[in-house]
């Protein structure tokens, strides 16, 4: 047989699955590995999508998303961050904001295109890169520097083939929250060398310490920057599966066409109930930021005092403390927490190379269940 493409087949499996596989052949695991809400989806939600599934709203929509969502979309960004976006040209319903990236890569990228990668970061950025053609370069960032883009390491790494610079904020897996200045410097740095900028925004609304801050609000960016946003996250909703990318006009018009061919659009239902997520479930949503704010400062207080060194993490659901004085790399540690105390964390060299040394935890689950993982971590610690 002729072989198959060289891209897609030169691209490892996800390396979060392996632990969940050995996991699912495990009996009371503690997984703080999968990066979902506990939480179900909140009930005036599921009620919208109820009453558009009985009102048989099965159809397709406009490929760009309902009108009223995208006036939300657009009307919420402007009310909370102050970045505007016209929300018949300049914004898109996606199917997740997984969609979204892609959309926006295979647009910004001519083959052979580089994208400069900060990381540790989300799993899925640098293979989406080579999916659309381009080349990621990834720059590190520091634990001891809070995991803040180092803007003088990433403007070392632009090349004449440079189209792109790719961040996370809140980030996964690291809960770093970008400050400000050096999102402005970023931003100055793309109007030198002319590159686009892509905001994976998905965590915005779990910020925990200070606002957060659109990257399309900075000032020079807007017109460079695709900003990434959805409902998986703070509304609960990752099963859904609708999200959004909101852009200047010539390049949301390209997300959109490419979104025509291949997706066509979100689900009706889904984008039903994002309606409703954004028009009346505040109250819901703030609840459980609140709670994963509370499960936050009760867990990293937990792994200091079994003897991990753990910053705070700013934003996101995602602790990710240093494992380095237990002796073991990421992988061993992670492996043999499974196996000996069965509580499943991520490690970090799955996220980049700046990952070792270090593994993700989740915090998006139940306080006993955090508090149990805590103590059967400092179980394993004492054995080392």
């Amino acid at each position: 047989m002729r072989p198959l493409n060289t891209t897609i087949t030169a691209i490892p499996p996800s390396g979060i699955r392996r632990f969940f596989d050995i996991a699912a052949e495990m009996d009371d695991v503690i997984s703080l590995g999968v990066g979902e809400p506990d939480f179900v989806t909140p009930w005036r939600i599921r009620e919208a999508g109820i009453y558009a599934l009985e009102h048989g709203y099965t159809t397709y929509t406009g490929n760009a998303g309902l009108p009223r969502l995208r006036d939300l979309i657009c009307a919420d960004l402007a009310s909370r961050y102050d970045a505007h976006y016209d929300p018949a040209t300049e914004c898109l319903v996606t199917t997740g904001v997984s969609e979204g990236l892609d959309l926006a890569l295979r647009v910004l990228l001519d083959p052979g295109e580089e994208v400069i990668v900060p990381e540790p970061c989300y799993v899925a950025y640098q293979p989406c890169v080579r999916f659309a053609g381009g080349t990621p370069v990834e720059v590190a960032t520091r634990a001891a520097d809070g995991f803040a883009i180092d803007v003088a390491a990433v403007e070392a790494a632009v090349t004449p083939r440079t189209k792109a610079i790719l961040i996370g904020s809140p980030a996964n897996p690291t809960g770093a929250v970008q400050p400000p200045e050096v999102l402005r410097a970023l931003v100055a740095l793309a109007e030198r060398h002319d590159l686009y900028l892509v905001s994976d925004e998905i965590y915005d609304r779990l910020t925990y310490d200070g606002v957060h801050t659109c990257l399309g609000a900075v000032p020079g960016a807007r017109e460079r920057t695709v900003v990434l946003g959805g409902f998986s996250k703070a509304q609960a909703m990752t099963g859904w599966r609708v999200g959004w990318l909101a852009a200047p006009a010539p390049i949301a018009e390209l997300c959109l066409r490419v979104h025509q061919y291949t997706m066509l659009c979100a689900p009706h239902v889904s984008q039903a109930a994002a309606i409703e997520a954004l028009a009346g479930a505040e109250r819901e949503v703030a609840e459980m930021v609140a709670d994963y704010d509370r499960r936050r400062r009760v867990f990293v207080k937990g792994l200091r005092e079994v003897g991990l060194d753990c910053p705070e993490p700013a934003g996101a659901f995602y602790a990710f403390p240093s494992i380095r004085a237990s002796g073991l790399d990421a992988e061993t540690f992670a492996e043999r927490l499974l196996r000996e105390e069965s509580v499943a964390v991520v490690p970090g060299t799955v996220f980049g190379p700046s990952g070792e040394g270090h593994v993700r935890c989740s915090y998006a689950t139940a306080l006993p269940q955090l508090e149990t993982a805590v103590e059967r971590i400092g179980n394993f610690l004492r054995r080392l």
